[in-house]
């Protein structure tokens, strides 16, 4: 590596003097994304870590696309609000405020709708048909938590005894929850009364 070469944001700069039009270029956008969760929706998000050449400019963008009745799951973007734009089909999306407000409307194609930085949302395609979306980040890395998946898709685990208390509901229904996901890379962790013991 050259002397000249630095990082910024931790991802590596290209030497201004090799720079070419192809590095502000990304290709493929137009393409669908290729379907394959339960949920029969995916997200292809174009961010520095697809496209370096956003680093340093504060924008990302996505395309979201819906199969029959499809949903994108609740979730969030901690580093990021976004614009969502309805390019083909009928969506009902709403988001969740801080105050536990949910915000919910049927959006068709040409609605723009926008979800604020943090706060969790969702969309779902309301027909039989496909839909697909584009959305635009206040961020060149805006991240992404599935609400699920941080509640009871985590290794390892969030101990029983926390998700029984939190959602008041008794083990074997936290365990059906649980059982949805793939536990092929899972580390089911320590109970909760482990933990203490070990602490004591």
């Amino acid at each position: 590596m050259e002397k000249s070469s630095m990082f910024v944001n931790g991802k590596f700069c290209k030497d201004p003097k090799n720079i070419t039009v192809d590095d502000f270029l990304f290709k493929g956008f137009n393409e669908s994304a290729k379907i394959t969760n339960i949920q029969n929706a995916e997200a292809k998000l174009v961010d520095i870590n697809m496209f370096p050449a956003l680093n340093t400019l504060g924008v990302a963008i996505a395309r979201v696309d819906f199969g029959p009745l499809g949903l994108n799951t609740p979730h969030w973007h901690q580093r990021g609000s976004e614009v969502f734009a309805v390019m083909k089909g009928q969506l009902f999306a709403g988001f969740v405020t801080s105050d536990n407000k949910m915000f919910g409307k049927i959006i068709n194609e040409g609605d723009i709708i926008v979800f604020p930085q943090a706060l969790v949302h969702f969309q779902m395609n309301m027909k039989n048909t496909d839909a697909y979306a584009i959305a635009a980040f206040g961020s060149q890395n805006p991240g992404r938590v599935d609400l699920p998946n941080s509640v009871f898709g985590t290794t390892p685990f969030v101990p029983n005894e926390i998700l029984k208390k939190a959602f008041q509901v008794p083990n074997k229904e936290v365990e059906k929850f649980r059982s949805q996901f793939d536990k092929s890379s899972f580390d089911a962790g320590k109970s909760l009364w482990e933990l203490v013991a070990e602490n004591s």
